[in-house]
């Protein structure tokens, strides 16, 4: 029992970090959105929208036991 609850405190710790992370990068991905500072193209925010949303699907997947690996890379 102590090992399984030593790998939930491993777990929780983790996701909490880096969880935390991934919501930081996303907020920083959103001040792009500034026209003053940047330009790009309705095509640019797709192709970022559908990285994010590709990602997100591919880690529900990740967390089901009945699927394997798998990784992409995001280019505009």
């Amino acid at each position: 029992m102590k090992a399984n609850d030593e790998k939930r405190e491993k777990f929780v710790k983790l996701a909490e970090g880096r969880v935390q992370a991934a919501l930081a990068a996303i907020r920083k991905i959103g001040n792009l959105s500034n026209r003053r500072s940047y330009q790009f193209e309705d095509t640019d925010v797709r192709k970022i929208m559908k990285a994010l949303r590709d990602a997100v699907s591919e880690t529900e997947r990740k967390f089901d036991p009945g699927s394997g690996p798998g990784q992409k890379t995001f280019k505009l």
